[in-house]
């Protein structure tokens, strides 16, 4: 009898045991914005946005200046997002895309160590078989965020004493740009870009815009509440990611550097110190390896990204020396049969081969009113005939010096002292490729093989 008792204690030990070590680990959180430019933030430089809910959370972790994805489209983002590993070689490159069967994604990597996994919102992944999360909460009908699930989610998980990963991905501001109060915002007076035509409906799309971000920056503030009345804070380490740029021309589908150039912050309580900032260059596929080195996991298979936890905790101020990005617009809306891209840059160039220069970009903004008004424009006006040029027809290598020209207006790769440069970004472009399998124009002509096809015959997972 006295042996019973012994044994019943001990497995009660293990059992508080087994509880305590799975409420030491960190629980995941990352807030993943929809088509947000990283400058269209206050905290990165927006003097009209108003966002003080990533502002307030910049203040309490750290922000990432140069934080990059590898595809300014959001089914390869998240795909390389969640697995850890370059598009092409999983095959997720085009728009509406799927990776290969055999892949692993972050589901199959933390679930050994105990953690759940949930992703509420937008998916845009694909097969099921690969993402198989532990609670999946499509956006609602008004394509707003299931925060009720998000409730119940946190709610088992700390009942069970079970550590969790939850992502939350926005639709905003994805367009059509119908939520938000457009009164916060007046149209005469916001800062328009550069490479936009200065006509009032390029004004009032902006601010229908900006009033979409500030309605973002509140469902991000509503996921912090709820973390902090639920007492997780602390316990947390939370992600902030705007994804690619917005969809006015320049930005989203193209790999000019706000294309794929991403806002990133972190807070990561007793381990990163506060209201600090780093230009050390990271990528979206580097936040798998590094959710994995914070939960104290060996990844079981090769990963193309690179934990930057060093970089999180203020012992290294370098992380990666390049950034690599692709756009294949074959599959897209409205998009040109095929126009490939692929871009490399470090932290002061910005390097982009447009693989057949010959054709025409385009996309659902060259087929929509606002470009069609700004090609009206052009027809009198000297820089809008300029600007709607460009954006269309594009040289076969295009240089940007970022350190004077963050918006990539100045293509110097002409210029006979930038030789070594080119050549230099060149090549490493090329290993890049090479390394993934990436044959240029010939993967290009397969992108459509990679699409997901839903059971009538649509194309791609549609939330």
């Amino acid at each position: 009898m006295k042996n019973k008792y012994i044994l019943s204690a001990l497995a009660t030990c293990a059992t508080f045991t087994l509880s305590a070590q799975k409420a030491e680990k960190p629980n995941l959180v990352l807030f993943l914005a929809d088509d947000c430019s990283y400058f269209d933030l206050a905290c990165y430089g927006s003097t009209d946005s108003k966002t003080p809910n990533i502002d307030r959370f910049a203040t309490e972790g750290v922000r990432l200046t140069k934080a990059y994805q590898a595809a300014p489209m959001c089914s390869p983002t998240r795909h390389n997002l969640f697995t850890g590993l370059w598009p092409v070689k999983t095959g997720a490159y085009p728009n509406h895309t799927m990776v290969k069967e055999e892949t692993l994604s972050i589901v199959q990597h933390l679930r050994p160590a105990g953690y759940k996994v949930a992703l509420i919102g937008k998916s845009h992944v694909q097969p099921g078989s690969v993402f198989l999360w532990d609670l999946y909460a499509p956006l609602t009908k008004s394509n707003d965020i299931n925060f009720a699930a998000v409730d119940s989610f946190i709610n088992v998980c700390t009942a069970n004493h079970e550590p969790f990963c939850l992502f939350v991905t926005s639709n905003q501001p994805h367009t059509p740009w119908n939520k938000g109060n457009q009164t916060m915002f007046n149209p005469e007076k916001v800062k328009l870009p550069p490479y936009y035509v200065d006509i009032p409906e390029t004004r009032t799309n902006f601010c229908k815009y900006l009033a979409e971000v500030n309605y973002m920056d509140q469902e991000f503030g509503t996921l912090l509440d709820k973390l902090d009345k639920k007492d997780l804070a602390d316990k947390s380490v939370v992600v902030y990611l705007s994804e690619q740029g917005n969809s006015l021309p320049f930005a989203k589908w193209t790999c000019y550097d706000v294309g794929v150039h991403s806002a990133c912050v972190v807070r990561w309580p007793g381990t990163i110190k506060p209201n600090t900032t780093s230009d050390a260059l990271v990528e979206y596929v580097d936040i798998l390896p590094t959710f994995l080195e914070i939960a104290g996991i060996k990844p079981s298979v090769p990963l193309d990204g690179k934990s930057f936890v060093p970089v999180l905790k203020g012992e290294e101020k370098e992380h990666k020396q390049y950034t690599f990005s692709l756009q294949t617009t074959r599959g897209i809306y409205s998009g040109s049969d095929y126009y490939g891209i692929r871009s490399v840059a470090d932290k002061k160039y910005r390097y982009i081969l447009n693989l057949t220069p010959e054709v025409a970009f385009q996309n659902t903004e060259v087929v929509g009113r606002l470009f069609k008004q700004w090609q009206l424009k052009a027809q009198t006006d000297t820089l809008a005939r300029w600007i709607t040029n460009r954006f269309q027809h594009r040289p076969a290598v295009e240089l940007y010096d970022l350190e004077v020209d963050k918006y990539c207006m100045n293509n110097i790769a002409g210029k006979h002292e930038n030789n070594l440069i080119l050549e230099r970004m060149d090549k490493v472009l090329k290993e890049w490729m090479a390394s993934c399998g990436d044959e240029g124009q010939g993967t290009e002509m397969k992108a459509l093989e990679r699409q997901f096809k839903n059971p009538d015959g649509s194309i791609g997972e549609q939330n």
